[in-house]
């Protein structure tokens, strides 16, 4: 039904999109976007999100790079800190509340993401989520440039010790899946290659760098023209020690020596203290984090001031205090990964009922039962599981009543306007208008397929 409304609403001609009436294909969006998702033949289904996106593209929402923005970052800090968000179940109603807050408080640097290991356990691939935020930023009447993000394009430890050759071609389809699904913001993660075992922590960093080099390389080839991808590096593994200065010396240092491409890296994720998902208690409450903002400001300064980059990254930090948060701007990081705690927020919401909690938990009991470490209580393992209980259940999440999801959207859109606030990315519109200038991607239309 939504597909035969939006002919009347639309116009395709040469290829291009041309929207009618903006306010029309906004009343159809929810409708539209669900059949995409839930239709079952593939090349339909791929059919309807790049129309989506095409007429996302004609309404004003724009996938773009945030390169530009982070090259001024690189020539002056700006006062604020850019938010990541990974967001893994209710992704377009969750979208729809980023967004209605982002309208509110004049909010254009905010970043939406999604990890290597998420885009399998949510089972969202790439043009699946960027067409369902750009669908979200089209409903709720967001213009201008919208940042999605490839987080954690990591290559696996084990993996890679056991075939480097896989591994890295694996992380390369993934990276031209992204690109293609207009994702032009991708974070490299071969920190899992240091080896500290070698003399020199230049030598531990170069498996490190020398990947990351040849990654962004390949990104840098399949980039469309018009468009630099923004491209982020990392040279401390989540959850292992603290970061210093010489750590990021060697890396950036040896990535500049090898890189042969005209831009490089925008920022760099650097371990102060997180883990990602917070530690849990075994009562199923969360360890207080300590997190060491002088190494955050530290290597932030240094990355900016000696090499250009808009600063470092912090990720793991969702769960950390809300009183947390204003420390990010005062240390000049330049942005900030935020995802367990949106999740949290989902599943610990009243307004989820309990006979559905208990069915997604029942779910991954079966499901999940070898990841079960000994000793851990009920509560440790679903909150360490729990993320897997959106990806093979998704057509129940979305089909949960409006009285259930809204009072949920309520929540997240507060926490979504505090953490703008912290952060303090409210008004960031302009800055992000005069330092971005996306450009429009065409991407073939099948009419025959979809009968328009």
């Amino acid at each position: 039904m939504s597909l035969k409304g939006l002919r009347d609403i639309i116009e395709i001609k040469d290829g291009s999109v041309s929207v009618k009436d903006k306010n029309a294909v906004r009343n159809i969006m929810d409708g539209l976007i669900y059949d995409a998702v839930f239709e079952p033949d593939d090349e339909k289904r791929k059919a309807l999100f790049i129309l989506i996106k095409e007429v996302a593209k004609a309404c004003g929402a724009v996938p773009a790079s945030i390169q530009g923005l982070y090259e001024e970052m690189g020539r002056h800090y700006p006062g604020f800190t850019v938010p990541a968000m990974n967001i893994r179940g209710l992704t377009y109603d969750t979208a729809k509340a980023v967004f209605r807050k982002a309208i509110e408080m004049n909010v254009g640097a905010m970043i939406f993401e999604i990890a290597r290991s998420e885009i399998g356990y949510t089972k969202q691939r790439p043009i699946e989520y960027s067409t369902v935020v750009l669908a979200a930023a089209v409903r709720e009447g967001f213009e201008g440039p919208v940042f999605i993000q490839g987080d954690h394009f990591q290559l696996v430890r084990k993996n890679y010790l056991s075939g480097p050759e896989p591994e890295t071609n694996y992380v390369k389809g993934l990276i031209a899946e992204a690109v293609d699904a207009e994702f032009y913001n991708i974070d490299i993660d071969s920190s899992t290659l240091v080896d500290l075992d070698r003399p020199t922590t230049k030598e531990q960093q170069r498996p490190n760098f020398e990947k990351t080099a040849e990654l962004a390389e390949h990104v840098r080839q399949l980039q469309p023209s018009g468009v630099d991808v923004s491209i982020g590096g990392e040279i401390g593994e989540i959850g292992g020690k603290n970061s210093n200065p010489d750590e990021l010396r060697a890396y950036l240092d040896g990535f500049k020596e090898i890189f042969k491409g005209t831009k490089g890296l925008s920022k760099l994720s650097v371990q102060t203290g997180t883990s990602h998902g917070g530690v849990v208690l075994p009562d199923g409450s969360l360890a207080k984090v300590k997190i060491d903002f002088e190494t955050l400001r530290t290597l932030s300064a240094l990355a900016r001031n000696d090499y250009g980059l808009s600063g470092c990254v912090q990720h793991g930090a969702s769960t950390l205090p809300e009183d947390a948060f204003n420390m990010f701007p005062e240390t000049e990081t330049s942005e900030v990964h935020l995802a367990t705690g949106f999740q949290n927020m989902i599943y610990d919401s009243r307004h989820l009922p309990a006979d559905f909690k208990n069915e997604i938990y029942e779910y991954l009991k079966q499901e999940c039962a070898k990841e079960r470490k000994e000793g851990q209580t009920d509560e440790q393992f679903f909150y360490s599981t729990r993320k897997k209980g959106f990806g093979t259940t998704k057509k129940k999440w979305w089909d949960l009543p409006a009285s259930v999801k809204e009072p949920i959207m309520k929540e997240l859109e507060a926490k979504f306007g505090l953490l703008f606030g912290k952060l303090k990315v409210g008004g960031t519109k302009d800055i992000v208008k005069k330092s971005v200038k996306p450009a429009a991607v065409k991407k073939e239309i099948n009419k025959g397929l979809l009968g328009l």
